[in-house]
């Protein structure tokens, strides 16, 4: 599949914030990046005004990551792209952050939304807002060739672990939650090339992450010495654990937000409108909300 989007040019200026982000935070007043409104303006009509948004992500490939043009790609860019065009904002500006900065960089005024197939969660929804399910997923394991181990699941990681297993998972990303809820000792890695590096010099026997950013790796590197297995819906006492993703605003923007899922809705209820957008990006029917679950109902952990 082709497209003509035009890519998205990460500033200089944004790298920089990016790094300074993880090392001091930010004050608040908004002046790195994020649109404030004046008196009387909603947030939607500043960036309208503006003709620009300022997007975070956090590099996690096919969601939103670099390539080699520093430029801003990926599914959840592309949402961006063709969301906020239609509400009438030219220009998408990606800032890159540490994953565990995302949401408090968000908070603190440095950009105006977040996009990088976040997990809606429980924990992150008492922090901020996220719009309606834009992809689901499910996990999968990066193992060394020939999986040694023979792990398929989080069960099989489990047991695996009293035969010396060692796994890595990404800081932040659910399935390190889902190793702390099952007792495994996991190394956490700040992006998915951490994770992969692990697996290919040795350091860890599996890293687990959502199939869709794995296979894109495996793919993306062929002469790797590792395979992807196939993807599975991870079990959390004896729960099974159906996860999405959305684009994360600040708890105030609930009307940037409505405006946001009313384009998003467009897309998504419908199969070749939305692999038109994300399918590009390795993107399939699997991935495309169904309205099997809400927002709502994730944030309030309702699933399962």
């Amino acid at each position: 599949m082709t497209s003509t989007r035009r890519r998205v040019a990460i500033p200089a200026a944004a790298a920089a914030l990016a790094l300074g982000l993880a090392a001091c935070g930010g004050d608040g007043d908004g002046e790195d990046g994020a649109v404030e409104p004046s008196e009387g303006q909603s947030k939607l009509e500043a960036l309208q005004e503006a003709g620009t948004i300022t997007v975070a992500f956090a590099g996690e490939a096919p969601y939103s990551f670099q390539n080699d043009d520093n430029e801003l790609v990926g599914a959840s860019v592309a949402l961006q792209e063709r969301i906020w065009g239609e509400l009438g904002i030219d220009t998408v500006e990606g800032v890159e952050s540490q994953w565990d900065q995302l949401i408090p960089g968000l908070n603190a005024g440095h950009f105006d939304v977040v996009a990088a197939g976040m997990s809606i969660l429980p924990e992150r929804c008492e922090q901020a807002i996220f719009s309606d399910p834009e992809f689901q997923y499910t996990t999968a394991l990066m193992v060394q060739e020939g999986n040694p181990f023979d792990v398929h699941d989080m069960q099989d990681v489990v047991e695996a672990q009293d035969e010396g297993l060692r796994m890595a998972a990404m800081s932040g990303a659910i399935e390190a939650t889902y190793a702390d809820d099952l007792g495994i000792d996991a190394t956490e890695v700040g992006s998915p090339q951490d994770g992969m590096d692990q697996v290919t010099g040795g350091r860890a026997d599996v890293f687990a992450l959502t199939g869709i950013s794995l296979n894109w790796m495996k793919d993306n590197n062929p002469d790797a010495p590792v395979e992807v297995t196939d993807t599975f819906v991870a079990v959390v006492d004896g729960v099974e654990q159906f996860g999405a993703g959305g684009t994360v605003f600040r708890p105030e923007d609930t009307e940037l937000r409505d405006a946001y899922n009313e384009k998003l809705a467009e897309i998504v209820s419908s199969e070749e409108e939305y692999l038109s957008v994300v399918g590009e990006w390795g993107f399939t029917e699997g991935e495309r909300p169904t309205g099997d679950f809400t927002t709502e109902q994730l944030c309030a952990g309702d699933i399962g």
